[in-house]
This record gives structure tokens, C-alpha cells and sequence, in this order.
């Protein structure tokens, strides 16, 4: 993520990067409450029950979802658009540089873009990327390029520094970042030096074991020296876990010692780098406001904090350190604060309308801009592609918080749409709990929310629906067990009145309405929640089966088919499939009465017997093979599994060592060889073709119409 570097000489900023960070510590544990999911059972063909557990049709494949969202409104199915390049790895926490990883730092390895201004002397910069340095705040005012090396440098080659060696300006690619540069006493040295080959598989082996000695005792050491040395020798090859146990180790040995106070003040600077460098932006918050409580006018800590803030979406606090000591900022990070805080506004106007196209639109280009690692912005995000109906996308990117680092910062003091921001979050975790039929968790994220601001309008009118909705939900869950059908409905029908959106009170309506025989009002209703959820499994159950009731046959096969899509395995979805496709193809006066239900492959012995078989109604797919050839072995176990997943079509197997014979009469020369028949005809051959393929091929003339 971070940028070119721009010309030698000139002073540079690095680019912000992609990390994510993590929420504050309630939120974090709010998220982690899983007691009331309501779609982690399998789901068994029972639909009397509205008490039984939903699952969405994307439940096989987990909460992170695959589909995507529309190109309109710029929404996302658990990443960002590709066009919000800067965010698209925004929804989940991880480590840095592991790519297409969503929420990892991309290309950077530390501190980012707002800290890269020029600063005291002996820290000035021309790179993009961090500086990690061990010395005082003012111990390189006077080393020019050509100093002997002090220890605890890093040199431009990654080898430890030994008095007498000169540093020499070699130009090449800055291994921390995308600039380069040289930097004085106390400082990391960007480049490579002549004569080293860095990518030689080698010497990055030798210099690793080397490192990793250095780094083991350096853990024991007392020497400070030798522990901010290995420390800064870690950071630099990326290993930022084992350079943050380091710097913790120099900083206990600091903070025992009055002398060392610049070198606390340089090893806590570093910690912080360290920090970034593993995406835990909160924890490198507090690390900076602890140097900037040793040391004010820490210029670097001043910037860092406005570079963090930015990512954070926090402007006001960016702004603070940003203009520290009446100093003005460069126009490239004047311009990019300006454009979060744009985009932010933006986003608020479009929620006060209801605009949840704009407001998804704005959030992403918020993210862009250099908020990448707002999780007010996530927040904001799920509520817009809620009110969009596309509530899978809404749970993945809520759900991707928990990956999150608790950050600890007191965000609460931060006002975001006239609520504190993290009472805004948990109004959000609420809504999305309540559509996808997790009362309990509603509730409580709703009441995490009032005790953050009790007096707020929304917040509590959020409260009292949740409530009203979970309470009524109960009431007519205990009356439909009780055989109350017709007093259920009317308590879920209560419950709709406060949340007439909510999808789980629809289809539950829908079925007492199904046990009492109403199945036109049955329909609605999961017409209804079929509208809000779209993958909502259990309403297109429901819906099949009153369709079922009412005899629309090309209906019911409509939906059982787009199950059989999403539950390939449910042998009940099956046999209703078949069911329901043999009752259509009656009401069109085509023959049925041979059709069968399930069964195993049927093995073939002569013409005669293969000519009536697949002369049969539906579909017949014919496996020519030999039990010798290996090709026929592998594929002979998926066939079988293929039979019991489509019941409805006949599985034909033709060895052609003992019937050549129709070998001969099918041209079959090439085993295996795959036929499908419908009502006779040869409706595809494949020769060799891969399970993917032969499963999509059955699946697709298995369906009658």
C-alpha cells in the first residue's frame, strides 16, 4: 500500500497502509457472544416448526460469505470494492504481509504515512517507510554519512556494525518501504552496500541463523545495547513479534535507570513501530502517548499519532498532532485528512436520509482516502448493506471485527451521527443480530449501547425494540409448541409491528399459518422474508411446501431446485424435488410410471436392456467403464455418491470388457465415457470429463420440466 518514493532530497511521507484496527475492549467481547445463533444446526426438512433452527443457504459455506454484492452500491461480500484499492483488505484482522488476506498491512512494514515529515536533525528522511532508531532524541544531529557506525545500527546490508566500518550511499530499494535514503547516528541505514547480495538464498541463511543467535541472547542480556541491536535487526527482516519482545526487554532495563531516559524514550518509539508493524494500531496509540509523556515535543510520536488517527477515522484527533507547535502540514497530508473528513460528512448526511447506496458509497471512499482501519466505518457499512437486504454481507463484515485487537482507546468520547461511536457499533451488532434471529445477542448489544448513552433518543428506541420484538418472539414460540397456532401468529404479527422487517417473525408466522391450512397468506409471508433475506433457507423451504399444498408444481419445483443448488446432500429436499417434478410432469400428461426415486447404479448387460433403459422418462446417464483402467476406479466411488444426490435420474454402468457389444453400438472407444439420455435422447457425451463437470452436467438434465 505504500507509495513510490518520490525524488532524493526531498522530504517524504510514507503512504498510509491497509492494516485494520482493532475495537475497543467492550466491543470486542460483545462480539465474541455466540450463544443464540440460530443457524448452526443442520437443517432437517421440518417445517412445522418456526421454533427449529434457520440457516441461511450460504450456511455450508460458514459466515464468511462468497456472494457478492451490487456494483450500484459499491458494497462488498467481506472485502471492499476492487475501485477502493486502498481498503480492500479492510473486513478482517491479521498479520501484516500475507497477501489477500483482508485486513493485513500491504507492502509496509511499520510506521506510516503522517510521521515521514522532516524532523529534528540527524532524523531527517527521504524514504517512504518507517525509521526505527536507537538513539536519543537528539544523539545524530552531527554524523554525517561518512561517521564510523556506533553499535545497535543496522547497516545497509543487515550486518552488525564493527568500529572502523564506513557507511557508503549506494542507491537501491529501500527494504522497509518504497523510498531510500541514509540515515545519521542512531538510525537505521536504508539501501545495501556494494558487494552484498541480498537475495542470494545464501546469505539471507546465514544472516538469519546469525540474527536469530544474536536475537536469543539479547533476551537474557543485560547489555542495552545488545538488546535494542537485535531488536532493530528483527524489525528489520520483518519479524516484528520477536523485535517487539526485545524492545520490551530494553525498556525494562530503561526504566530502571535515570540515565537512560533517551534511550526509554528511543526503545518505546520503536515499540511503537513494532506495533504497526502487526496491524495492533491501538496498542501503538498508547505506546506513542507514552512518549509523548516523556518527551512533549516528540515530533516523531506527534506524527505518528496523526498517522494513526487517520486510520482510525478519528480527524479531530488527527488534526490535534498534526498542528502540534503551530507547525503546518504538507499539502499531500493536508489533502488526505481533508478527504476522510469530506467523505465522513457525506456519510452522515446520507444516513439522516436513509441514502444507505450513498452512504456504503462514501464509507468506501472514507476507507480509501486513508481511513483504513476504522471500525466505525465497518460499522457503518454493515447498516447500509443491512437496510440493502443483503444481510450475509452485513454479518461477514461485523463478524470480521472480532479478529480485531482490542485497542483500549476511549472512542466513546468520539460523537459519530449524535452517539457516542461505540454505542453506535453495538446499535448496528444489534439490528443485524435481530434480522438474522439472534434475539439474545440483539438485546444485549442494545443494552451495551444504553448504558454507553442512556439519553440518547435513538439508542434508547433501539432498546425498547429490540425487547418488544425478542419478547414477542418468545411469547409465540412457547404458543406455536403448545399447538396455540392461531395465538402465535398474532404474537408474531405483535412483533412485526415494531420491526415490520425482520425476516425471522415472517417466516415463523408463516409457519402457523401453514398448520392452519392457510397457505396463500403462508406464501406471503415467505415472500416477505424472502425479499429482506434473499438466501434465507428456511423461508424457501416453507415456500416450496405451501406451494406444494396449493398444487403450483412449476413453483415448488422452482424453489426445491434452487435448494438442491444450495443443499446438494438433503436427501428430503431430494425425494421433494422428485416429488414435486413428477407431479408437474402428470398435470402436462407426460408418462411417469416408470419413474423411480433413488436407488443404485443399475448395471447393464445387453442392447436390449440399455435401450429400454434409457428410453425411460427423465434423465439417464450411462457410465461406460472398465473396472482395469484406473481412470474408471478413481471416478467410480463419485458416481455412486452422484446417484444418491440425484435420485431423480437413472444411473446406468456399462463395463464394455463384458458388453462390447454396446460399446460398439455407442461408438464408446475411450473409457470413461459419460451419456445422458432424457426421454430417449442423447442429450451430452463426455469423454474423460472431471467430477466438476460431470456434476454439474447431471445436476443440470436431471431437472425435469
Amino acid at each position: 500500500m505504500s507509495r513510490p518514493g518520490e525524488p532524493t532530497g526531498r522530504t517524504q511521507r510514507p503512504h498510509l497502509g491497509a492494516g485494520v484496527e482493532p475495537p475497543i475492549d467492550r466491543f470486542h467481547s460483545a462480539l465474541a457472544l455466540d450463544g443464540n445463533k440460530p443457524d448452526s444446526k443442520d437443517l432437517a426438512l421440518d417445517l412445522g416448526s418456526p421454533v427449529s433452527p434457520l440457516r441461511s443457504r450460504t450456511a455450508s459455506a460458514a459466515v464468511t460469505n462468497t456472494s457478492s454484492s451490487s456494483s450500484s452500491s459499491g458494497s462488498f461480500s467481506g472485502k471492499l470494492p476492487a475501485s477502493a484499492a486502498a481498503a480492500r483488505n479492510v473486513a478482517s484482522g491479521g498479520p501484516p504481509g500475507r497477501p489477500n488476506h483482508p485486513g493485513e498491512i500491504s507492502g509496509e512494514s511499520g510506521p506510516t504515512a503522517l510521521e515521514g515529515r522532516s524532523l529534528r536533525p540527524g532524523h531527517r528522511r527521504t524514504g517512504s517507510a518507517p525509521l526505527v532508531y536507537s538513539g536519543g532524541g537528539s544523539s545524530s544531529a552531527s554524523s554525517p554519512m561518512t561517521n564510523v557506525l556506533p553499535a545497535g545500527n543496522i547497516c545497509p546490508s543487515g550486518i552488525i556494525g564493527k568500529t572502523g566500518m564506513i557507511a557508503q550511499k549506494t542507491p537501491r530499494s529501500d527494504v522497509l518501504g518504497s523510498g531510500t535514503g541514509n540515515y545519521g547516528h542512531g538510525s537505521i541505514m536504508r539501501g545495501g552496500t556494494p558487494g552484498v547480495g541480498v537475495g542470494k538464498m545464501g546469505w539471507e541463511v546465514g544472516m538469519g541463523n546469525l540474527v536469530d543467535s544474536v536475537a536469543r541472547r539479547a533476551v537474557t542480556s543485560s547489555d542495552l545495547q545488545e538488546a535494542t541491536r537485535a531488536a532493530n535487526k528483527q524489525y528489520k527482516r520483518g519479524q516484528f513479534a520477536e523485535a517487539l519482545r526485545l524492545y520490551d526487554r530494553g525498556i525494562t532495563m530503561c526504566e530502571h535507570n535515570a540515565a537512560y531516559r533517551s534511550s526509554l524514550v528511543s526503545c518505546r518509539s520503536n515499540r511503537a513501530a513494532a506495533l504497526m508493524g502487526l496491524g495492533r494500531l491501538g496498542e501503538a496509540v498508547k505506546e506513542c502517548e507514552e512518549v509523548l509523556r516523556l518527551d512533549p515535543m516528540n515530533e516523531r510520536a506527534h506524527l505518528r499519532l496523526a498517522s494513526l488517527y487517520l486510520r482510525l477515522g478519528q480527524v479531530e484527533n488527527a488534526k490535534r498532532h498534526i498542528y502540534f507547535g503551530g507547525q503546518q502540514p504538507e499539502p499531500s497530508e493536508l489533502q488526505k485528512l481533508q478527504a476522510v473528513e469530506m467523505h465522513l460528512a457525506k456519510c452522515a448526511n446520507a444516513r439522516k436520509i436513509g441514502d444507505w447506496k450513498s452512504a456504503l458509497r462514501e464509507a468506501d471512499a472514507a476507507i480509501a482516502a486513508g481511513a483504513d482501519s476504522s471500525l466505525l466505518l465497518i460499522a457503518l457499512r454493515a447498516e447500509a448493506l443491512l437496510h440493502l437486504h443483503q444481510l450475509d454481507e452485513a454479518d461477514s463484515a461485523l463478524s470480521s471485527a472480532c479478529k480485531f485487537e482490542t485497542s483500549s482507546l476511549s472512542s466513546s468520547q468520539t460523537k459519530l451521527f449524535g452517539m457516542p461511536s461505540d454505542s453506535y457499533i453495538y446499535i448496528v451488532r444489534a439490528k443485524v443480530d435481530m434480522a438474522l434471529g439472534r434475539f439474545e445477542n440483539a438485546v444485549a448489544m442494545a443494552e451495551k449501547a444504553w448504558q454507553i448513552d442512556p439519553t440518547n433518543t435513538e439508542v434508547t428506541m433501539v432498546l425498547n425494540s429490540v425487547r418488544s420484538v425478542s419478547r414477542a418472539r418468545a411469547q409465540g414460540n412457547e404458543l406455536f409448541k403448545s399447538g396455540y397456532f392461531a395465538e402465535a401468529c398474532m404474537a408474531y404479527g405483535e412483533g412485526l409491528k415494531y420491526d415490520p422487517s425482520n425476516p425471522v417473525l415472517h417466516c415463523n408466522r408463516a409457519a402457523c399459518r401453514s398448520k392452519l391450512g392457510q397457505w396463500e397468506k403462508s406464501v406471503e409471508d415467505c415472500d416477505e422474508a424472502l425479499r429482506i433475506h434473499p438466501s434465507y433457507t428456511k423461508a424457501l423451504l416453507r415456500r416450496a411446501a405451501s406451494y406444494a399444498k396449493l398444487e403450483r408444481w412449476a413453483e415448488a419445483v422452482r424453489d426445491y431446485e434452487a435448494l438442491r443448488k444450495e443443499l446438494p446432500g438433503d436427501s428430503e429436499v431430494a425425494e421433494a424435488l422428485f416429488h414435486a417434478q413428477v407431479a408437474l410432469k402428470t398435470c402436462r400428461g407426460e408418462e411417469v410410471s416408470n419413474m423411480k426415486f433413488g436407488g443404485e447404479v443399475e448395471e447393464i448387460a445387453s442392447l436390449e436392456q440399455f435401450q429400454a433403459a434409457i428410453s425411460l422418462p427423465g434423465a439417464s446417464v450411462v457410465y461406460f467403464m472398465a473396472p482395469s483402467n484406473q481412470q474408471c476406479a478413481q471416478m467410480s466411488p463419485f458416481v455412486d455418491a452422484l446417484c444418491t444426490q440425484n435420485p431423480s435420474a437413472n444411473f446406468l454402468k456399462v463395463n464394455v470388457n463384458e458388453s462390447p457389444v454396446i460399446a460398439r453400438a455407442e461408438n464408446v472407444r475411450i473409457v470413461p465415457t459419460f451419456k445422458i439420455y432424457k426421454d430417449g435422447m442423447k442429450m451430452k457425451e463426455m469423454i474423460c470429463p472431471s467430477e466438476k463437470v460431470l456434476e454439474v452436467s447431471v445436476r443440470h438434465y436431471s431437472i425435469l420440466h
